[in-house]
């Protein structure tokens, strides 16, 4: 909608794990060497947690592009929801593997993946099974991936693992029940948000990756608005640009300043009806009491006023009175 008015080739802030518009940051850079690192060494199990909209489903996104890029020596099963039962996990990620077939037992899945993975080892290739959100993963089945791997050989193993999860992955795996597991995790990272100077290089990258003419369209206010308010998650960035750039599209405005940042904040806090209201409701209850003061004084205002007549003669009398009685 605002692409051919800012002069970008494509949207630059969309929220889809696309990996061309990867920003490598420092910790990025080293999560996805872990990952690399993992498969290449076949370190069984690695885990890399990283708080929600950090690019952490992005970052499997380019390590899958580089692993199809091998020439077939990695074999992948990304799985990238895990709210499964056994069964079907199973018959999931065989599939995945492209062993096709008919449904069938437990027993018999684990076979046909042995024989797979057997083979794989044969002709020298990895097998990787991908899990995004792992902290979702149920108990039984968290405790039946660890069981895979002990598909292995005396060198190696046949099956690695990445559990890819929020936070709460953490505190599954520091389980008593998962102690076991947790043993086995040979690579473990924690991915950061971005800090404020990489906030502002990030957002600068993508718009020049989307083709921008000016790179510089958020002015130099607005782009500290947007560290302060992201607090450096990727995701919560390319929502505000985007709103940003659409209401800059809207007002005619090639600069994005920081009013409109301010704007979008509130749209997305869904502050805009509450701040009307806040102003229209006392000026409804001042009205109302005006108008409501006025017809009193019409129906009585005669009587009012000579009631405070009556009421400032005779105090004023009253005082009269009693000065004259302390001079006499």
């Amino acid at each position: 909608m605002y692409t051919e008015f800012y002069g970008f080739r494509e949207k630059p802030f969309e929220i889809t794990p696309d990996p061309g518009f990867l920003y490598l940051s420092e910790n990025h850079r080293e999560a996805l060497a872990h990952l690399t690192y993992a498969v290449k060494e076949k370190k069984g199990f690695t885990v890399v947690t990283g708080e929600v909209g950090t690019g952490k489903t992005l970052l499997i996104q380019t390590l899958l592009t580089s692993l199809s890029q091998e020439n077939g020596r990695t074999r992948t099963a990304y799985l990238f929801n895990p709210k499964l039962d056994i069964n079907d996990f199973l018959q999931y990620i065989c599939e995945d593997f492209g062993l096709k077939g008919e449904k069938r037992s437990k027993g018999q899945y684990l076979t046909q993946l042995h024989h797979f993975l057997m083979d794989c080892y044969c002709k020298n290739e990895n097998v990787v099974l991908i899990i995004d959100e792992a902290q979702n993963l149920n108990p039984k089945l968290l405790e039946e991936i660890r069981l895979l791997t002990n598909l292995e050989t005396i060198k190696s193993k046949l099956l690695q693992v990445i559990l890819i999860g929020q936070p709460e992955l953490d505190e599954v795996l520091n389980r008593p029940q998962f102690r076991q597991l947790k043993q086995r995790v040979s690579l473990r990272y924690h991915i950061q948000p971005l800090r404020k100077e990489e906030t502002k290089k990030y957002i600068l990258s993508r718009l020049k990756r989307a083709g921008a003419m000016n790179p510089y369209c958020f002015s130099p206010k607005a782009m500290d608005r947007i560290c302060t308010y992201s607090k450096g998650i990727p995701r919560v960035i390319n929502i505000i640009c985007d709103n940003a750039l659409l209401i800059g599209y809207a007002n005619d405005q090639k600069v994005i300043g920081e009013s409109v940042i301010r704007e979008v904040m509130r749209d997305l806090e869904g502050m805009s009806q509450p701040r009307k209201r806040k102003f229209l409701f006392p000026l409804t209850v001042a009205l109302f009491i005006s108008v409501c003061l006025g017809v009193l004084f019409l129906w009585w205002g005669n009587e009012i006023i000579k009631d405070y007549k009556y009421f400032f003669d005779g105090l004023f009398r009253d005082l009269f009175e009693k000065f004259l009685n302390k001079i006499l």
